[in-house]
Formats: C-alpha cells, sequence, structure tokens
C-alpha cells in the first residue's frame, strides 16, 4: 500500500493540511498518509531540514515524503522530486533538502511544471500534493518533471578552530529547548569545557545525569 508523508508548517488550525490531503486522497485513493509534523515555525527552512533528516531513510522504500516549507512560494524558485535511495521527497528547491543529498547513497531529481492559473500562494496544495500522489500511484519520477542535477545545497558554517579551541554555532533550536549546533558530536569528550553564550555546560551521557535547571552539552 503507498504511502505519503507530510511535514509542513501548515499548523492544524486553518484547514491547509486538509487541503493538501484531499488532493492526495483524490490522486492517490488508498495511500496512507503520515503526519510527521505541522507545527514547524512559518518558513523555518533549517528546522524543516533537520526534521526531514531524522525519518527520510527509516521509511521503507517506496514512501513518499512530502514537505511543505516555502517561504518563496510564487517567486522563481523550483518546485522538487527527488529519489533518493528508493524513497522520493517532494519538496521546494529552498534547502530543506540538503541533509538527504549529502546522506543518500544516490539521488536524482527533476523540477516539477507549475501549471497556469494555480495559487500563486498554495503551491502545497497546487503543484507538490498532485506530484506526490503521482508518484505514489506508481508513475515514474521522469514522468512529472524535467531532470534537474543543481538542487540548492547550503553550505553549514563553519566550525571555527583555534588550537584545542572549537567555536560553533546554533543551527536549530527543538521543541525540548535543546540547541542543535554545527559541532561535530564524535569531537567532543567527557573531558572538554563547553561554554554556552558564557555560561559554562556540563558534559553528560543523558539529560538524568545532571541536577534540573544544569546546562548540559
Amino acid at each position: 500500500m503507498p504511502r505519503i508523508t507530510l511535514l509542513t508548517d501548515f499548523g492544524m488550525a486553518d484547514g491547509y493540511v486538509g487541503a493538501v490531503k484531499g488532493v492526495l486522497a483524490a490522486g492517490c485513493p488508498g495511500a496512507l498518509l503520515d503526519d510527521v509534523a505541522h507545527d514547524l515555525a512559518p518558513g523555518d527552512v533549517n528546522a524543516a531540514a533537520a526534521a526531514l533528516r531524522r525519518y527520510w531513510a527509516r521509511y521503507p522504500e517506496g514512501t513518499v515524503h512530502l514537505v511543505v516549507v516555502d517561504p518563496g512560494v510564487g517567486t522563481d524558485r523550483r518546485a522538487l522530486a527527488v529519489e533518493a535511495d528508493g524513497r522520493f521527497v517532494v519538496a521546494p528547491d529552498n534547502g530543506v533538502l540538503a541533509h538527504v543529498l549529502t546522506e543518500a547513497r544516490a539521488w536524482r531529481a527533476v523540477a516539477l511544471r507549475v501549471p497556469e492559473g494555480v495559487s500563486a500562494t498554495f503551491h502545497g496544495r497546487d503543484v507538490f500534493a498532485p506530484a506526490a500522489a503521482r508518484l505514489a500511484a506508481g508513475e515514474p519520477l521522469e514522468a512529472i518533471g524535467t531532470p534537474v542535477a543543481d538542487l540548492v545545497t547550503p553550505e553549514p558554517p563553519p566550525v571555527e578552530r583555534n588550537g584545542g579551541v572549537r567555536r560553533g554555532r546554533v543551527v536549530v533550536v527543538d521543541r525540548f529547548g535543546t540547541l542543535h549546533t554545527n559541532l561535530p558530536g564524535g569531537e567532543l569528550k567527557p573531558t572538554d569545557r563547553v561554554r554556552v553564550a558564557g555560561q559554562e555546560a556540563r558534559v553528560v551521557r543523558t539529560y538524568g545525569d545532571a541536577p534540573p535547571g544544569t546546562l548540559v552539552a
């Protein structure tokens, strides 16, 4: 049975998710629709990319991941469908696919055609959802767009290194208040000293290893 996941910044109050799901259900009846999240901060492409990274490859091959966090909707940014390691991702070409493209063993992409007369501000319903439904229904990638290779893949901010000191930047803050940085986690040792905004953080293995209210790394 086809499966489509949804990751958006639409929220659940205004019916936008329902409009997208209606297009998916009409285009691929019987498809399983998995809501990953709809409460991302509006337009937060970095958060969407980080969220997508956590789950895209954990779904079985053939899954279609629909991602609509699209602050550039209606501009000349491209709409994409990508096949990566046997899974599909339909999303805007704005960097949300950065982790998928760097982690996949192989990928290929097409640019979707934006039909005349569609809403300039709701490509999630009028462009991305129809493409996701067609892929879930079994249409080949080449049938829904034109091959492209030069996708937007923003470089992460570099880690500043000065002797034994490494200075990183916060990339994403999750709903638990965890600061996700560009510092490679594998480089952190229990004996390292970590400072965040001038405050020293305690290096621990789990949250329970420190009293409540302690800044930890």
